[in-house]
């Protein structure tokens, strides 16, 4: 990474605070929605546009709006901001990780654009199905238990990070999987992040298979036990609705997020809502004044937001019909 955080933080901090002054400045100046792209810094406007690894013009003049909106209000001091575009393809026609996600340093003149995963949503048989292919995301929502993206404005919080298990590397050696968790807390329609444990992490989970004897290791539980599985990698893949990135993106991602800093997810409900009409009718976004990804469009058809209103109680009465077995112990490993 060409941004030295550790080190920016230090010996630029000062040039960090007037700058964070000047952007607050800026912010009483403009309107959230109708700042248009010619009043960005000129090196930050050259990176605006629909291509991959550009940044969509409206994507980021919100995702800019709510940081000076939220460094105004005292509650950000993160030289950097954060913005994604899940109306974007996670997966490119070139086999590449579609990026997706964007890391935005002002002060440092820094932009970077990474791939991250979308909400893989769920099917309720005989209920709904409100799924997510791995390339598009055509179906987005707010409620609990529905594993959908919400798009919207989020404020980054604490990052836990939680030991999950053990697995077998390609020497054939164990390790131990520890994985950071940065809680998301949101607004309006994303107020209900820290409730649904919406949140960024890296792309990986241990699928756990049995449990191993290992009294020495710090992480055993209380009959000396620790779960061992298979290391998953799945930035190629589909979120339980949180944030995800791939394992080297995560490293540099996490730390940054570490003063509380801000992140917009495009689009809202109100623009999912008015693709869906424009889109629906056979008419043309552009001349609607609306965007969305044309690649994807074109795979979904037209968008659909799921209130947590009309959702949560279709979930509450699937899950109720069907109550989950209760949990069993995994079995002992055979192998030592």
């Amino acid at each position: 990474m060409g941004l030295k955080w550790e080190s920016c933080l230090l010996t630029h901090d000062w040039i960090s605070r007037l700058s964070l002054i000047a952007l607050a400045l800026l912010a009483l100046q403009h309107s959230v929605v109708a700042q248009p792209t010619s009043n960005l810094p000129a090196w930050l406007e050259t990176h605006v546009g629909e291509g991959d690894g550009q940044i969509a013009a409206v994507v980021l003049q919100r995702a800019r709006a709510l940081y000076l909106r939220k460094v105004s209000e005292g509650r950000v001091r993160n030289p950097c901001y954060f913005a994604m575009d899940a109306t974007r393809p996670a997966n490119l026609s070139n086999g590449r990780l579609g990026r997706r996600f964007y890391i935005i340093c002002e002060a440092e003149r820094y932009f970077r654009a990474v791939a991250s995963g979308h909400g893989s949503g769920r099917i309720l048989k005989g209920l709904a199905d409100f799924s997510n292919g791995r390339q598009c995301a055509k179906n987005f929502g707010n409620a609990q238990d529905s594993l959908l993206t919400a798009g919207g404005a989020y404020v980054t919080a604490e990052t836990k990070t939680s030991f999950k298990g053990y697995y077998r590397t390609s020497t054939g050696k164990d390790a131990v999987l520890m994985r950071s968790f940065v809680q998301f807390d949101g607004e309006g329609e994303t107020a209900s992040a820290r409730v649904r444990a919406i949140g960024g992490h890296a792309a990986h989970v241990l699928r756990a298979t049995c449990r191993r004897k290992r009294p020495d290791s710090p992480y055993a539980g209380n009959d000396g036990y620790v779960p061992v599985g298979k290391l998953v990698d799945y930035a190629a893949g589909r979120s339980n609705g949180c944030t995800s990135w791939s394992v080297s993106d995560a490293e540099q991602i996490v730390p940054m997020m570490n003063r509380p800093a801000t992140l917009y997810i495009y689009p809202e409900s109100a623009d999912i809502d008015a693709v869906g009409r424009v889109a629906g009718a056979g008419r043309s976004l552009s001349h609607a004044g609306l965007y969305w990804n044309a690649s994807c469009l074109k795979q979904i058809g037209a968008p659909k937001f799921w209130s947590a209103v009309s959702l949560e109680p279709i979930i509450a009465r699937y899950e109720k019909a069907r109550p989950a077995p209760a949990p069993q112990p995994l079995p002992i490993c055979e192998e030592p």
